[in-house]
């Protein structure tokens, strides 16, 4: 399935189980890609993590991250706002609490926090990044 057709069948705020298939095809997504580079649709996994954006669940920071960092090609396409669709405070709360041995919670609030020095979070809220994410989709 292409990013159009997704759209299609989820808009950008699905919800309940929908959200479920999301987070499987962004993890279809992510083994593709981190198998090999142009693997994974890229375009379709920033997609899904616009959906989780919408959702707002803190509990989606990590698959985002994981999806951010499967690739050079994922970095680039996937904006680091997108971890923040509970708010930027929240997520930084939250990967500070996630501290974990393989360091992935520590690297994506390095990251965060870096992006956020970079002013790459200027006048950032959650429901203008929504807006911006709507009008770029179209939807």
């Amino acid at each position: 399935m292409d990013e159009d057709a997704w759209l299609n069948r989820h808009g950008l705020h699905p919800a309940g189980a929908d959200l479920d298939e999301v987070r499987r095809l962004l993890r279809e997504h992510i083994r593709r890609e981190r198998r090999s580079q142009g693997d994974g649709d890229t375009a379709l996994m920033k997609l899904c993590c616009v959906q989780l954006f919408h959702a707002g669940a803190l509990g989606d920071v990590p698959l985002v991250w994981e999806a951010k960092t499967a690739s050079f090609d994922a970095d680039c396409s996937i904006d680091i706002q997108l971890l923040c669709g509970g708010g930027l405070d929240r997520t930084k709360r939250y990967l500070l609490s996630r501290r974990t041995t393989d360091g992935a919670a520590d690297a994506a609030l390095r990251r965060l926090l870096h992006c956020e020095q970079a002013e790459d979070f200027e006048d950032f809220t959650v429901e203008r990044r929504s807006a911006w994410y709507t009008a770029s989709y179209g939807s």
